[in-house]
This record gives C-alpha cells, structure tokens and sequence, in this order.
C-alpha cells in the first residue's frame, strides 16, 4: 500500500499548550500574534508543498452537508468529496464529524480555490495494493460472485476481477449461474495494474486446504472404520463421499438393503452423512463405502419371518418376462415365478396380473437365506380348481369350451376357468385321416368334446371329439367277417399293395402278394386308383383297425363259383343232387377263423 501522509493540521503553541489553529473561515475576533501567524503559514506551506498529487493523503472530516463531505487535509482550503462515496450498499453514511479518512489528491486546487479530493480512488489505490501483496506473498483475498461472464464468472474483491471456471473447483462446476452471490476465498494467480487485469483461483486454495484435511483423514482411515463425510458427487452408480480430503466411492449396491433404481433417490449434493468404510487401498488410495452396513443384514434371521406356507403382504417392486419381484419389507425381496400366478397357464405376461405398485397377497413357497432368495405363489392363495376336478367332471362327460391354443399334435380346450383339455389329433376323428389338427378346428372355435380322462396329479386332462359318434370301425366290423367278398374302390397305390376304400372312412389293404399267384413286380399292373374291385377279406383286426384283403384269393374261388353256377342253372340234375351241391358252396363261403 502507498505511504498515506496525515495532512491533519497540528496543534501550535508553548509547553502549557496553546489554542490549535483553526481552518480558514473558522478564525474568531481573537487574532494570533504576528510571530506565531508567520509560524503556522511557514509550516502550513512546508507541508503542503510535500504533497503531491496523485498520493493517498490523510485528512479530518469536519463537517458533512446533503450534498458532500468537508475534510480537511492541512491545505489552504477544504476538499467537497461527493457523499455517495462513503455510502455503503444499503445507503447508509459510514463516516462522522471527526473522523479521519484517507484521500487520494487529485488537484491541490481547482479554479474554485478548493483541493479536489476522491474517496473511491484512494480505496481503490488501497485495494490494488493489497491485492499486489497478496499476490507476492500468496495470501489469499475474499470476494463475492458478481456474474457469470465467458470463461468463468465476474468476482467483487472491491475492484473487479476475473475467475476462471477451470479455478472454480476441483471439479468442473456445470452450473455457474447458481454460484452468483457466493463468497469463497481465493489466491490472485495473475495481476496487471496497468491494464487492470486480476486473475483468481479458488481451486488453489481448495487443494491447499485438502491437503492438509487428506494428511489427516489418511491418519485414521482404515477399514471397518464408521466416518462422517458429505456427498460430493452422484452418478448413476453411486455416490462420491468426501471424507476430509479423501474421496470415497459409496456404491449404489451399499447404500440400501432394499432395492434402489437410483442414488438421488436417498441421497443428495451437500447431505451430511456416516458410512462404514469397508475398504481402503492405501496403494492406490481408493476407498469403497458402504451405509447399509450401519444396520443388520435383513437376511440374518429372515427364514425365521418368512417360514414356508405362510401368507404375507408386499408391494410390487418390478416386473421381468419371467414373473414380479414383491418387496416384503426393506431388503428382502421374493419373486412370483409367472407359473406361480394363477392356475391358468395362459399367462404371456405378468403385467397381464399384477403391475408395479400393486399390494398383493402371496405365499412362501421356498426359501434359501445362503442364495438370498424367497419364491412366492400367487395362485397359492386361491383354491386350486384341479384339487376339485374330479368331483365335478367323469368320463365320459360332455362338454362344451372354447379352442384356445392349436398346436401340431392337438388342440387345447377350455373346459372351465383354469382348466384346459387336450383333443389330441388322433381323437378328431374316426375315419379321416388328419395331418395337422388346424384341419378340424381354429382357435376360437366353440365345441363339444367328452372327457376321456383326468389326471389332477400331473394336471391333465384328456379329451375327444370323434367319440361324440359311434364308433365306425366297430361298426363295420361287427357286420363283416372272414372269407366274406367286400366291393371296394382303389383309393391309392403303393410299392407294397393297393388300398381299397370299402366304405366311408373305412379302408382295407390288398398286400402286393395277394394279387395274383405269380410274384407281382408293379401292383399297376393289376389294378388302377378309381378302379371299383372285388376282394376277399383274409384279415380282421379291431383294435389295430387294419383290414386285410385278397385278390389272388378271389381268383382261387372262380373254379368252384363257375361249377356252382353251371350246377343251379342245370335241368337235368335232380333235386338231391343240388342240395348236395349248395351245402358244398355254402361251406366254401364259411369264414376260415383258423
């Protein structure tokens, strides 16, 4: 700071003391004698002639008007400096009657006769001087946050001045606008008085005062330690505690027993908080938190809460593919398999019976406190229709439901809420021959069907369509035998034989060996498909539905029909004779079960 000269007038006189004197306009009828009026103007001059303008002098405030305020600085006329200088933010006067002030002199007389004198330069000459020390000796300076400016933000250290937004902090600060008003301490990095150009850091300090806070937070860290720090910093996978110094990572995973979608759900920038440390690497100075810790692992004694079959209540905390997550209490956790939702199986997906929020009922299925893991039923707390199917429904019974799924092999039918039989595609039909069960019947498609059999154990249910009419298989074969000659259609052609179509639905097998007696190569060389034909039963088989035939048989009997005939149309054979005759044909007909 520049030297600040006290121009204040001095008292004058002898040992005993004499009156001082006063300032111009203020001498009463009382004139000093000539000797001592020659004294005080030749040290009156002396000191006015040590001042020179443009110094930081001090003077006396003597009076203060509306307009201004009179301070003499030992001139030979008072200096008016505005009023509006000594006012503070509020608008209140900081100065009285009597008090001294520093000054910067500007003109040691203006055309008026009056010293021009500034109180906001000599401030800020006296500003600029400390601001110089500070920066030589690097002590630091204090100031307000006046705006944000490109490249940082505008400070008040009582003249304006520049702080980068990389000194800001050790961290990059994303909203500077909220630090407008914010008084820090800070180093001058940078000055230039010439140009008016001072340069801040806050950071500088920051590290300094970590520094000294890390040394000794290193002093007492150590693991399973419980400490207070404040949330530095979050992200999407924790929080960053500062400790004193020293960061540490609190992990989302370590901040609650229970589920937590986000830090920022318990935690803010700023919170005050204990955490456990639960390691600290001094090699490379990471440290791992946790504020679970500070509580017991709900875990411990929860197969004690939680034994099998019991009904409890939990919200709906999350919802997969494969079934609801419900919060029991905080920290534990069961999951609804999607199979353990209802009875009905049709489930697609969970949201289609419970959604997040939701309070539902359930029961403990299992659980396992070394997997932490509970399983919960949902269709466990209503009654189980298939405990009750087999007093409601019996073989046999018809019924009428809806076709829910068709698969390749069967169509699923609903017979009651949660109950579903199978028409498997061989119970579609007795006669036709099905390829793909979509043939017969579409999803949607009501129909009747008879229950062939109930399994409540493995929870199926067997049913039929073809069984709704007669069997006509059973039918047929009941008005057909052995040896007895069938009319039929050639249906289709294979390497092996000929199928003949003797009825509806109903078909025989002429095998390629019981076409002719020679050894056939081609069955087309005997028989055509559409071809109407006549054949011998040679086999009967129910329960396999298989129906042998024979042309070669039929050709065997052409001797003896031929015989029969020329025998019945003959006149000349008596009466005996064709009885004989016609018991002989009768026993050719006769089926060989043998």
């Amino acid at each position: 700071m520049s030297d600040v000269h006290d121009a204040r007038i001095p008292a004058v006189g002898t040992a005993e003391g004499s009156a001082p004197i006063r300032p111009q306009g203020a001498l009463d009828a009382e004139q000093p004698e000539e000797a001592n009026f020659e004294a005080l103007l030749e040290a009156h001059e002396h000191r006015t002639q040590s001042f020179s303008e443009g110094e930081v002098i001090r003077g006396k405030v003597i009076a203060i008007s509306g307009g201004g305020v009179i301070v003499d600085v030992g001139f030979k006329s008072e200096g008016i400096i505005p009023i509006a200088q000594f006012m503070d933010e509020q608008g209140r006067i900081g100065i009285k009657v009597g008090d001294p002030v520093d000054v910067f002199l500007e003109q040691t007389e203006d055309a008026d006769g009056y010293v021009v004198l500034s109180r906001e330069k000599a401030e800020r000459m006296k500003i600029w001087d400390e601001i110089e020390r500070a920066y030589r000796e690097g002590t630091t300076v204090k100031g307000r946050v006046i705006e944000r400016i490109k490249g940082g933000l505008a400070v008040d250290i009582g003249v304006r001045a520049f702080l980068p937004g990389s000194q800001i902090d050790l961290r990059p600060v994303r909203n500077l606008d909220s630090l407008r008003g914010e008084e820090f301490e800070m180093r001058v990095i940078k000055v230039n008085k010439k140009r008016g150009n001072i340069v801040l850091s806050r950071k500088a300090v920051l590290e300094e005062s970590m520094k000294e806070e890390k040394a000794k937070t290193l002093e007492v860290l150590e693991d399973g330690k419980v400490m207070e720090g404040v949330v530095k910093n979050i992200t999407d996978y924790g929080a960053f505690i500062d400790l004193g110094g020293v960061d540490g990572l609190l992990h989302i995973t370590d901040m609650s027993w229970g589920r937590v979608n986000h830090p920022s759900e318990l935690f803010s920038v700023g919170d005050k908080l204990q955490v456990k440390v639960i390691k600290f690497n001094r090699e490379d100075g990471r440290v791992s938190l946790g504020y679970k810790q500070l509580t017991e692992d709900p875990w411990l004694h929860a197969d004690m809460r939680y034994p099998k079959n019991i009904r409890v209540q939990g919200k709906v905390v999350s919802l997969t593919d494969y079934g609801a997550f419900v919060e029991l209490e905080p920290g534990i956790e069961g999951l609804i398999h999607i199979s353990e939702m209802t009875w009905n199986k049709r489930v697609k997906h969970p949201s289609k019976i419970v959604n997040v929020g939701d309070m539902v009922e359930v029961v403990v299925l299992d659980i396992d406190i070394d997997a932490r893991r509970i399983s919960l039923g949902l269709k466990q707390t209503e009654p189980n229709p298939w405990d009750i199917i087999e007093s409601r429904y019996a073989p046999g019974t018809v019924i009428t439901g809806k076709v829910r799924n068709v698969t390749d092999f069967g169509a699923f039918v609903e017979v009651e809420e949660g109950i579903d039989g199978l028409v498997h595609v061989s119970d579609m039909s007795w006669t036709k021959r099905i390829k793909h069960p979509s043939e017969v019947l579409k999803k949607g498609d009501e129909v009747q069907a008879v229950i062939l059999s109930i399994d409540p154990g493995s929870q199926k249910l067997s049913l039929g369509i073809k069984q709704l009419e007669p069997d006509r298989w059973e039918e047929w074969f009941s008005r057909h035998n052995l040896g007895e000659v069938v009319r039929g259609r050639i249906a289709r052609m294979t390497n092996f034989g000929a199928f003949v179509e003797l009825e509806e639905g109903i078909e025989g097998l002429c095998h390629v060996s019981e076409l002719d007696d020679k050894h056939v190569e081609k069955p087309t060389e005997f028989l055509n498909v559409g071809q109407e034909v006549e054949m011998k039963i040679i086999k009967l088989n129910l329960a396999e539905k298989k129906i042998g035939l024979s042309l070669k048989a039929m050709k065997e009997d052409e001797p003896r029909l031929e015989f029969t005939s020329y025998m019945a149309s003959s006149d000349s054979g008596s009466a005996s004779m064709g009885e004989r005759l016609g018991d002989q044909l009768q026993r050719l007909k006769k089926p060989n079960t043998d």
